[in-house]
C-alpha cells in the first residue's frame, strides 16, 4: 500500500447481505450497489428509531405521546394545531386522535382551547410541561444522531446531506 492510498474499508452488514443474495437474483435486475444503499439507509433508520425509543422511555413518555407532541412542535405554528389537522399529520383517525389527546391532556402536556371565533372548534396547545418533556427527549435523540454522524468530517456530512436532499426532492416531485 502506498503512503497516499487509504486502507480498504471493512465489509459491513450491507456488503455481506448483498454477497449472500447476489446469486438469488440471477435473471432479474439486481444492482448490488443500490441494494447496499437501501439496506444501509434502513439500518441507520432502525438505529435512530431505537435511540429515539430509548430517549422517549427515559423521559417517561410512551411512543404515541412523543409522536403526538413532536408533530405538534414541528408545525409552522409550533405547539398548536386543530385535532383534525394533527390526526391527518399522524395518519390516524379522529377517534384515535381524541384518545391520544385525552391521555396527553390528563398528563398535563397539552390543553384544549375553544376557538374564539367558533366555539364549536377546538385547538390544541402544548403546555410548558409538554414542551419541557419533549425537549428532554429531543436532546437525548439529538445526542444519538450527533454521535453517529460524528464519524464523518464536515465535508462528508455536507456531501451526504446534499445527496439525501436529491433523493427527497425526487420523492416530493412525485
Amino acid at each position: 500500500m502506498s503512503e497516499h492510498s487509504l486502507p480498504e474499508p471493512a465489509d459491513d452488514w450491507a456488503d455481506r447481505h448483498v454477497a449472500r443474495w447476489h446469486d438469488h437474483w440471477v435473471g432479474l435486475s439486481f444492482d448490488g450497489e443500490v441494494e447496499a444503499i437501501v439496506v444501509r439507509m434502513g439500518r441507520i433508520m432502525r438505529h435512530f428509531r431505537k435511540t429515539t425509543q430509548a430517549a422517549v422511555a427515559e423521559v417517561g413518555l410512551q411512543d404515541f405521546e412523543y409522536e403526538t407532541l413532536h408533530h405538534l412542535m414541528i408545525r409552522a405554528t409550533p405547539g398548536q394545531a386543530s385535532p383534525s389537522l394533527l390526526a391527518d399529520d399522524l395518519g390516524i383517525s379522529n377517534a384515535g386522535m381524541t384518545g391520544r389527546l385525552d391521555s396527553l391532556e390528563k398528563a398535563g402536556w397539552i390543553q384544549r382551547r375553544a376557538d374564539p371565533d367558533d366555539r364549536r372548534r377546538v385547538h390544541i396547545e402544548v403546555t410548558k410541561a409538554g414542551i419541557d418533556i419533549w425537549r428532554r427527549a429531543m436532546e437525548m435523540r439529538g445526542r444519538a444522531e450527533d454521535e453517529l454522524l460524528s464519524v464523518l468530517s464536515a465535508e462528508q456530512r455536507a456531501t451526504l446531506a446534499g445527496l439525501l436532499k436529491e433523493l427527497t426532492l425526487t420523492l416530493e416531485r412525485e
